[in-house]
């Protein structure tokens, strides 16, 4: 990715989300997901040491990396990346081969009933015309943030600098574009 390309990204703020799963209906609605199929979910962890323990909610989804080894296995570059390095799928080009599940260490995708392989797409049909990604969008605690993180003034890039974060299995070195705050 060249410098100065926009590069989206979600910032989720584990201290802020309830587990009201407005974001899944969102998402699921928006993206006419049928049931009981969801391209997002959510992760309920228990954290701390006892006695010292806090409960923390995590809303997941694809990771968009900048090293998508769903998009490098791909046979027939239906995996792909897109505006702002966006990886999406192509449901016409979609063998349902299953490579990019396979290749995928966050179980970020699932097989559609109509046979292609369907994921988070960050709303990218929303996002292209300056919208947010739906689940951004009817969040009650306002959690989940939606940016450019190679423009410094944007939210997303204002929250990394200021908190502590972290993204899931850095080891897979896909370099992933879900940020977790904590």
């Amino acid at each position: 990715m060249k410098q100065g390309e926009k590069r989206y990204a979600m910032v989720i703020d584990t201290t802020l989300c309830v587990g009201c799963k407005d974001c899944l209906m969102a998402c699921q609605t928006e993206n006419n997901v049928p049931l009981p199929f969801f391209r997002e979910w959510l992760v309920f962890l228990t954290k701390g040491e006892f006695p010292n323990l806090h409960r923390v909610i995590r809303s997941e989804r694809c990771h968009h990396c900048d090293r998508a080894p769903c998009v490098g296995v791909c046979p027939t570059g239906a995996s792909h990346f897109d505006e702002g390095g966006i990886v999406v799928v192509d449901p016409k080009k979609c063998t349902g081969c299953k490579a990019c599940i396979a290749a995928c260490p966050y179980n970020a995708r699932f097989v559609h009933p109509e046979g292609y392989v369907d994921k988070c797409s960050f709303c990218i049909h929303r996002t292209s015309v300056g919208l947010k990604p739906a689940c951004v969008d009817v969040c009650p605690t306002h959690c989940l943030h939606f940016g450019d993180i190679n423009d410094p003034s944007s939210e997303v890039s204002k929250l990394l600098k200021s908190r502590r974060w972290e993204n899931l299995i850095p080891e897979a070195g896909t370099k992933p574009q879900l940020y977790f705050l904590y």
